[in-house]
């Protein structure tokens, strides 16, 4: 008998205080801003996503989001926290980029390479998601996941073979769930990406 595949909503966290400022978050566990608050008390997901369970990173702007969805009991799971940005967390690219000039360039050139000191690269986020998947696919249970902008990403490129070296083959955008298909193994597939969460 041949197995269906798992539908899997994520979606990244509301805006806090460091994304308005563009600032690099990763590991670093900042609430949401207050218009962060008021955006996410707007979304609500497509209705074809009600009975999904509900699973969150343990980094409090993702547990806030999920809570103010009306899921504060998500479980958490560790595999889906941010990217680790090392010594880079607090500063912003544009900075970075000025300060390190063609060095950056060369770094952001290596696509799911790319690691900033101290921390993950995009590929070493797709090797910790990969149990995970398994256990989804495994589960059978078609899920939503509240994360973040680094493990979306990540995803993406898994699931469509982008190799983060040029644009993505569609641009994830915020306040969107995107939605995956996670077949035998934890192997992902696109479904559709940049769903409104806004009614």
């Amino acid at each position: 008998m041949i197995s269906r595949p798992i539908p899997l909503v994520v979606l990244r966290h509301g805006p806090t205080d460091w994304n308005a400022e563009r600032r690099i978050q990763g590991r670093s566990d900042r609430p949401l801003s207050e218009a962060g608050r008021a955006a996410v008390r707007s979304w609500s997901l497509p209705v074809e996503c009600a009975g999904y369970d509900w699973m969150t990173s343990p980094l409090l702007r993702a547990r806030e989001t999920a809570a103010l969805m009306g899921h504060g009991d998500a479980a958490v799971e560790a595999a889906i926290i941010e990217t680790d940005w090392g010594q880079w967390e607090g500063r912003t690219l544009s900075e970075l980029r000025g300060c390190l000039g063609p060095e950056m360039l060369e770094m952001e050139a290596r696509g799911l390479d790319f690691r900033p000191p101290g921390g993950e690269s995009p590929r070493d986020v797709q090797v910790r998601l990969a149990p995970w998947l398994t256990r989804v696919a495994a589960d059978g249970q078609p899920c939503v996941a509240v994360c973040h902008k680094g493990v979306i990403r990540a995803l993406a490129a898994l699931a469509s073979g982008w190799d983060m070296t040029g644009p993505p083959p569609e641009k994830l955008r915020d306040a969107a769930a995107h939605r995956f298909l996670v077949g035998t193994g934890g192997t992902p597939a696109v479904g559709q990406l940049n769903l409104s969460l806004v009614s």
